[in-house]
């Protein structure tokens, strides 16, 4: 048997924790991408903070990013402070903005 290159994630046809009991709750598909569930979830989560702020929508309905949405140094302040305690350094934030896609201006898309 051949051991995983990343043991901790879980494989596509693996199940992992008690709340993935129900079908459709699969982090990855079978081709080992991101689901249609989680990639909507994190849609959801990158409008809450980008530039331009997205329509409203129904109560309760996900949020969908405007098709030009980025995240500005606010925005990644606020995300970071909302899910770390704090905004990033910036060092950190450099790293980002080397290693992921960004606008001309420097907003992550």
């Amino acid at each position: 048997m051949t051991a995983s290159p990343r043991p901790e994630t879980p494989e596509p046809d693996s199940r992992q924790g008690r709340r993935n009991v129900a079908a459709g709750v699969q982090l990855l598909d079978d081709d080992g991408a991101i689901s249609i569930q989680l990639e909507s979830c994190l849609m959801h989560i990158f409008a809450k903070y980008c530039v331009p702020r997205p329509a409203p929508g129904a109560v309760g309905a996900l949020l969908v990013p405007p098709p030009d949405a980025y995240l500005d140094e606010e925005g990644l302040d606020r995300w970071a402070a909302d899910t770390n305690g704090a905004p990033f350094d910036e060092e950190t934030k450099e790293e980002l903005l080397e290693f992921l896609d960004v606008t001309d201006d420097g907003g992550l898309t």
